[in-house]
C-alpha cells in the first residue's frame, strides 16, 4: 500500500525538521516555507493530508487555508494547523475556515502522529463513502437512461418502426450538438433524451397511426396532437434530463418559420434542442426503408435539408449538420435496419 503524503508548511526550518523528523517513517513528507510555494505544491501534489502554520510572513496560514478551500482540486484535503496560538478565538477562526484540527506548540509526537493518523482514517474513509455513492449514482443514471431509451423504443414499435431510429437520431442529435458547439453535458443530455421525442405516440390511435392512405384533416389534428401528449406523459420535473425530454417532444415538430405545431412558435423561439431533434429526426426517417417509402440517398436528403434552411430548419444548424454528414452516415451504416 503507498504511503499517504503529508504536506508540512512552515518558514521555520527548525519546526519543520521536527514534524519531518515525526511523519518521515510512515508518510511520503512535502514541505513549503511560505504560503505561496504551500499552494502551488498542493496542487501539483495535491496530498493526503496539510499541517498547516498560522504566523507566518506575507501569507499567513488562514489565508493559505482559505484560497486551499477555494481552489477545487484542493478544496477537500483536511488542514490541521499547528501553531503556538492557542486562544479560542484563533482556533474558532480556524475551524470557520475549514481546518479540521488544531496541534499545538511545541509539538509532541504522539500528539502529532494520533492526529494525523485519526484524520487520514476519516479521509479514507470520506473518499471511500464518496466512490461508492459516485458508483450507485452511476448505476441509476444508467438504469434511468435505458427506461427513457426503451419507452422511446416502445413509441416506435407502435409506429411500426423498429426502435433502431431512436438509436440512430439520439446519436445524430449528439453530433450536431457538438459540432454546435453546445457545453460537453449538454450533449450528453440531448443523446439521452432524444429518444423520448416521440413518446406522445403511444396515445395516437392505431387506426391513425398506421393508415396507409394520407390523413385527413381531422386525422392530421389528432396526429398533430402527440407532441402534447408526450409532454404531459414526461411531465413536469426539475430533473434536468426530463425537463429537456419534455422540451423535446413538445417543440421537435416545431419549424423556424413558424408553421409547425403544436404551438407555431418561430426561430430562437423554439428550444435548441428541439432544432437540433428536427434536423436528426428527418435526418433519419428519410434516409432508413420503410414499409410505404424506399430510403432516400444522403445526398437527396441533405438537399431537402439545405432547401428547408429558414423555412422548416434553423439556418445555422444546418450548416453545423453538413460539416457532420459523414459521421453521421458512419452512425447509420453502424445502426442499419439489418446490422
Amino acid at each position: 500500500m503507498d504511503k499517504a503524503t503529508i504536506l508540512v508548511v512552515d518558514d521555520t526550518p527548525e519546526n519543520i525538521d521536527i514534524l519531518v523528523g515525526i511523519l518521515a517513517p510512515n508518510y511520503k513528507v512535502k514541505v513549503a516555507i511560505d504560503g505561496p510555494k504551500a499552494l502551488a505544491l498542493a496542487v501539483k501534489t495535491l496530498p493526503d493530508i496539510i499541517l498547516l502554520d498560522v504566523m507566518m510572513p506575507g501569507m499567513n496560514g488562514y489565508e493559505v487555508c482559505k484560497r486551499l478551500k477555494l481552489e477545487p482540486l484542493t478544496s477537500h484535503i483536511p488542514v490541521i494547523f499547528v501553531t503556538a496560538l492557542s486562544d479560542v478565538a484563533d482556533e474558532t477562526q480556524g475551524f470557520e475556515l475549514g481546518a479540521v484540527d488544531y496541534i499545538t506548540k511545541p509539538v509532541s509526537a504522539p500528539v502529532v502522529k494520533a492526529r494525523v493518523k485519526t484524520h487520514l482514517a476519516l479521509y479514507d474513509q470520506k473518499r471511500l463513502l464518496e466512490q461508492e455513492v459516485k458508483a450507485r449514482t452511476k448505476e441509476l443514471e444508467e438504469t434511468r437512461f435505458e427506461i427513457i431509451r426503451r419507452l422511446g423504443r416502445a413509441a416506435e414499435y407502435k409506429d411500426n418502426e423498429t426502435g433502431l431510429h431512436v438509436v440512430r437520431m439520439s446519436h445524430y442529435a449528439r453530433l450536431l450538438a457538438i459540432e454546435s458547439g453546445l457545453p460537453a453535458q449538454y450533449c450528453e443530455l440531448i443523446y439521452n433524451a432524444a429518444p423520448m421525442h416521440d413518446i406522445g405516440k403511444i396515445g395516437t390511435p392505431d387506426s391513425i397511426l398506421k393508415k396507409p392512405d394520407k390523413l385527413n384533416e381531422e386525422e392530421w389534428q389528432e396526429m398533430q396532437r402527440h407532441a402534447e401528449i408526450g409532454a404531459e406523459i414526461i411531465g413536469e420535473h426539475s430533473d434536468p434530463l426530463l425537463e429537456m425530454a419534455r422540451r423535446i417532444a413538445i417543440s421537435h415538430h416545431e419549424k423556424w418559420d413558424g408553421t409547425g405545431y403544436p404551438h407555431g412558435l418561430a426561430g430562437t423561439d423554439i428550444p435548441i434542442e428541439g432544432r437540433i431533434i428536427a434536423i436528426a429526426d428527418v435526418f433519419d426517417a428519410l434516409t432508413s426503408i420503410r414499409p410505404y417509402k424506399k430510403a432516400w440517398s444522403v445526398e437527396e436528403t441533405v438537399t431537402l435539408i439545405e432547401n428547408e434552411s429558414g423555412k422548416h430548419f434553423d439556418p445555422e444548424l444546418v450548416e453545423h449538420f453538413k460539416q457532420v454528414v459523414d459521421e453521421a452516415i458512419k452512425i447509420r451504416d453502424s445502426y442499419g435496419e439489418n446490422t
